[in-house]
């Protein structure tokens, strides 16, 4: 028997491969195919979508309209595989059960915890009928890898051109059927999600946490094996072992284990790596510095009609002024650091009111956040040339001030600056512009910008030493800084006027139809793109079936994905978990503020350092961050949990702020030095994986929108940078000698709180 007839017979005992893998095999024709064959597929392909697109859509005028559908019950039953129908959640009946419950404890039939009881062991059977179904079909497929092995090895012995090209057919098969485990698990994790936000909602009752926690770390856990599907890693391995060692075979075979670089991929196995990657969030060094941007990372879009749009509003060079952006904003903000005591002093004020002076820029940045955060709705080019335009201005007063003797103007100018803060803009225009596929790409290197302005600023600050004048007007170290950025800001100005480009922002607009079961306007963007709903035989169903639907609506509607409108209602949507996280942010950027800002006054005063000094002690806490969050992203939060480092950093982190108090009447240069590295890496490492959870725990309402999950945490950070630099002019009035350890209690105290605040929402932290 060859290996096609061989194929032929498991696609016999298998009818579902025909049906379910025809879509897959399609697009392999099409990535595999040449010439007019692979034109002649896309171009069908193209207009079965189109035609998809058209009866979908109406009189729709727009021409790429995204739909969704409302109701998870009939895309359950529309996408199952017929041969596995009975491995399924049974969505239905789950949907049922949470309804008579409801019922059953509004007649006083039964209690809240024999509710809690029941739906949790019918959950558990639900859950376990799903895994042994999945166990056995990995095993199938591991048995079919196995077997074609062992055929590999047979051709390695006696080489047959014919023999290798059906082989790796074989392989394909194998790939399709994994492919079609891999939507299994998908759908049946969508299922059970949905079900358990249903429970809470229906009985206001946090149910989730309490069953995410006892069942994921059980030593038997189920439910990991539904989201982390443990054993799909080793047989997509596998295969993209032997596919490469079969595509490479020219008179030998080479192991992909040896030489990487040199293995092509089949397409099957990119199909395979787009299906893990979309059932689950890998956690490595990119999505870990995507996340600490908090920028969205939404689902990749479905059809080509949602990519054609995407690509419409990418612009490569518009991505890269938003990303240099981020980086001159943070070397705004941190070139005066090193200096700006001595600028106080020159102009008649106390070394402290450094505090004042450097966290003026984070006063307006408050304000300035919200109004190009809603700017941002309407226009990415105008905001982006407000704020060049406010920091150019803002620098040129930072600088003339020493000349004008004015304290007012030096504050007036950081003012301006702050007033100038797009990050805002940076941070949405990452989220709706650039293509999902190289969506974390971006977020990462919008977290390596403003890295690499941190550590910038003040290393640039200890090189401008130079002291001169032309006319009237002095150049020296604390006017060098503003002059230096008012002309990177002139040139970034004239570089983002002729390069920028505007996306189009017609295709966004969806229109919402009438729902026929209620008469309820739906939106759109609910609908499910192209499944049509089938007649229903029996009248009864179509009742049952509508009441469904409308239920679905209904929770759609009051859980939808509409952006907070008001501080008050994105406030609303905050819950404990959430309000703990922006508390631990709000902890570590009042330390990192401290730590930074009083450097200058406090390392002059116990070890009579420089500005130079001072520069370079800052440059190297800067250059600390992506070295960082490389080790923490790409290991260490591959071997614990995300709660687990957020606890553990929050305590090194108590550990360094109290190695930096002054005890003795002796202050070493080594314990200031060490206990500094200590806070400001514990702090970095805190704000990555504090970001991370917050994007997983915030509501997907506070993904977009104004008053966007982004803003919160950057009003969060930004108030903190306030209160500490009020902090330390008000400390300065008790005297420079005193200065270190009163700005560092309220540090204490807040990093206290915040453990004992993580301690009590530990387990709804996932």
């Amino acid at each position: 028997m060859t290996l096609g007839e061989r194929g032929s017979q498991v696609d016999a005992s298998q009818p579902h491969v025909a049906t379910y893998g025809a879509p897959i095999r399609s697009h392999l024709a099409e990535r595999c195919g040449s010439g007019p064959a692979r034109r002649a597929t896309r171009t069908e392909a193209a207009a079965q979508e189109q035609q998809q697109h058209t009866s979908s859509a109406g009189s729709s005028k727009h021409q790429y309209l995204k739909i969704k559908m409302v109701n998870f019950g009939k895309k359950l039953m529309a996408d199952q595989i017929p041969e596995w129908k009975g491995y399924y959640i049974n969505y239905k009946l789950m949907k049922k059960k949470v309804k008579q419950y409801g019922q059953q404890l509004q007649q006083g039939e039964k209690d809240r915890r024999r509710v809690l009881k029941d739906f949790s062991k019918m959950l558990d059977d639900q859950i376990e009928k799903i895994v042994l179904f999945l166990l056995e079909q990995q095993g199938l497929l591991a048995s079919r890898i196995e077997k074609l092995g062992k055929q590999r090895a047979i051709l390695q012995e006696q080489p047959d051109i014919s023999g290798i090209a059906e082989l790796r057919e074989a392989y394909r098969e194998v790939g399709i059927n994994l492919i079609k485990l891999l939507k299994f698990v998908d759908l049946n994790a969508t299922g059970i999600r949905k079900i358990l936000k249903k429970f809470d909602k229906r009985f206001g009752y946090r149910f989730t946490d309490y069953y995410v926690t006892s069942r994921s770390n059980h030593p038997y856990s189920q439910l990991q094996q539904v989201f982390k599907h443990v054993g799909v890693g080793a047989v997509v391995g596998a295969l993209s072992r032997n596919l490469a060692e079969l595509q490479e075979r020219q008179g030998s075979y080479l192991s992909i284990y040896d030489q990487p670089s040199s293995a092509l991929k089949d397409p099957i196995i990119d199909m395979i790596n787009s299906s893990v990657d979309k059932l689950t969030r890998s956690t490595n060094f990119l999505r870990f510095l995507g996340q600490h941007a908090m920028i969205v990372d939404e689902e990749s879009p479905s059809t080509a009609g949602e990519e054609e749009i995407e690509d419409q509003k990418y612009h490569f060079m518009s991505l890269m002024l938003n990303l240099v952006n981020t980086f001159l904003y943070m070397v705004n903000t941190y070139i005066i650091v090193p200096t700006a005591d001595d600028y106080s002093v020159s102009l008649g004020a106390a070394s402290t009111v450094c505090g004042v002076v450097i966290g003026s820029m984070a006063v307006a940045q408050i304000f300035s956040s919200i109004y190009f955060s809603a700017w941002s709705n309407k226009s990415y080019f105008k905001p982006l040339v407000f704020s060049s335009i406010v920091l150019f201005l803002g620098n040129i007063c930072y600088a003339m001030a020493y000349d004008m003797k004015s304290l007012t103007v030096l504050i007036i100018g950081r003012l301006l600056c702050g007033m100038g803060s797009a990050r805002a803009v940076n941070r949405r225009y990452i989220s709706d512009c650039v293509p999902a596929r190289i969506r974390m790409q971006a977020s990462a290197g919008f977290v390596s910008a403003s890295a690499l302005g941190m550590a910038c600023g003040p290393a640039l600050a200890g090189l401008l030493q130079w002291k001169f004048k032309v006319y009237m007007v002095t150049f020296n170290q604390s006017t060098l800084p503003g002059w230096v950025m008012a002309v990177a800001w002139l040139l970034y100005l004239i570089w983002l006027w002729f390069s920028f480009k505007e996306p189009n922002r017609a295709t966004e607009v969806n229109e919402a139809p009438q729902n026929p079961a209620s008469g309820q306007t739906v939106d759109i963007g609910r609908l499910e793109n192209g499944i049509a709903q089938p007649l229903l035989k029996d009248s009864v169903d179509k009742q049952n079936e509508d009441e469904d639907e409308v239920d679905d609506i209904e929770e759609t509607a009051d859980d939808s994905r509409k952006p907070a409108t008001s501080i008050g209602s994105a406030y609303r949507l905050l819950t404990p978990s959430v309000k703990v996280q922006l508390l631990i942010y709000f902890m570590l950027k009042y330390a990192m503020e401290i730590l930074l800002s009083e450097s200058s006054v406090i390392t002059n005063h116990y070890f009579s350092w420089n500005t130079s000094a001072v520069a370079i002690f800052l440059a190297i806490l800067g250059l600390t961050v992506l070295p960082v969050n490389a080790v923490v992203g790409t290991y260490i939060s591959n071997m614990f949990e995300d709660r687990q480092l957020l606890m553990v950093s929050q305590i090194t982190l108590l550990v360094g702020i109290i190695f930096s108090f002054k005890v003795t009447s002796t202050y070493y240069v080594v314990q200031y030095v060490v206990s500094a590295l200590v806070t400001f890496v514990s702090a970095e490492v805190l704000e990555g994986v504090n970001l991370s959870l917050l994007s997983s725990v915030m509501s997907s309402r506070l993904s977009r929108g104004t008053y966007n999950g982004g803003l919160l945490s950057t009003e969060a950070g930004t108030l903190a940078r306030v209160v500490a630099d009020c902090t330390i002019t008000a400390a300065g009035y008790l005297g420079v000698g005193k200065l270190l350890n009163v700005t560092l209690l309220p540090s204490l105290v807040i990093c206290v709180a915040s453990i004992a605040c993580t301690f009590l929402t530990y387990n709804s932290l996932f």
